[in-house]
This record gives C-alpha cells, structure tokens and sequence, in this order.
C-alpha cells in the first residue's frame, strides 16, 4: 500500500530530480477531493517524457527497480516495501496539451490542456487530472470495486455522470 505520506515523498523525489509529474488513478482522484477515501495499492504518474530518465534515476536511487515495461505506453517501478509507480510518458505540445501512446498506435491518448488541474494530498497542493478526464480513462473495461468507489467518488462531489 502507498500512503499519501509516500506520496508526497515520491513527489518531493522527482521534484528533486527535475521531473513534473501529473497523479492520475486513485490517488489522482483523492486528490481532485482533498482527502484519502480507501487504501492505494499504487500511484499513477504522467511524466513528461524528455524527463524519464532524470525521474527514473531519482527512483532507481531510492530502492525502486523495474518490474514492467511497456514502453511507449507504461512502464511501473516496484520497491521492496510494497508500493508500485506505473509511470505514463507523455509528450507536450507548446500550448500545454499532452500525447500519451496507446497498445493502438493509430489510437493514441490525448489529453487536453485543461485536464491538467490542482488538487491536494495532505494539505499539500499537487497537480492531477480533472474529473472529467478520470471519468473518461474510466471507460471500456468491466470497472474493479475501488474504480465503482473511485467514480461514486466523483459524483458525490462534483455532481457528474459516471457510466458506472
């Protein structure tokens, strides 16, 4: 499990080291409300690509080791006390909109400028996804029971359509 202490840590780490990062998943979601709602078994990052190597040497430094790569889409970092970073490289464009790549490369992820917003972990400000675009990544799979929480979640607080 990744505490939102932790959280902080790896972000202070890769702020450290020069890398911006963008919390997505479940944690970008408990971020989005301002409080931890369950228990996280990761943490999702969208990481500028130019900057991987600076974010994974930071990691690597820190007891993290590879344990899946597939690049261009993801790749996740494991330490041995538990926690994973599935990291996801992103490429800008100059008027703040990002590309990640998808399994479909004729399919790749967009992510408008806008969806790049602050939330909080902990009282400490951090950038995240916005709802919208959480609820759009939650979409064409048969959902887990912590992404059912995570989409209650956003309706409870934002008042949004979820599709389940």
């Amino acid at each position: 499990m990744i505490s939102a202490a932790d959280v902080l840590s790896v972000l202070a780490l890769l702020r450290e080291a020069g890398a911006d990062v963008v919390i997505a998943g479940g944690w970008g979601i408990d971020a989005l409300l301002g409080e931890e709602t369950r228990v996280h078994g990761d943490l999702d990052l969208l990481h500028r690509e130019e900057q991987e190597p600076a974010a994974v040497a930071a990691l690597t430094a820190a007891g993290w080791t590879e344990t899946l790569d597939w690049r261009p889409v993801r790749f996740v970092l494991s330490h041995p006390s538990g926690p994973d970073i599935d990291l996801h490289p992103l490429r800008f464009a100059p008027d703040g909109s990002a590309v990640q790549s998808s399994p479909d490369p004729q399919e790749p992820f967009h992510y408008p400028a806008e969806c790049f917003v602050t939330g909080t972990i902990g009282g400490t400000p951090v950038r995240c996804l916005s709802a919208q675009r959480q609820i759009d990544f939650h979409q064409g799979y048969e959902p887990r029971p912590q992404d059912l929480h995570d989409m209650a979640q956003l309706r409870r607080a934002f008042g949004v359509t979820t599709h389940f």
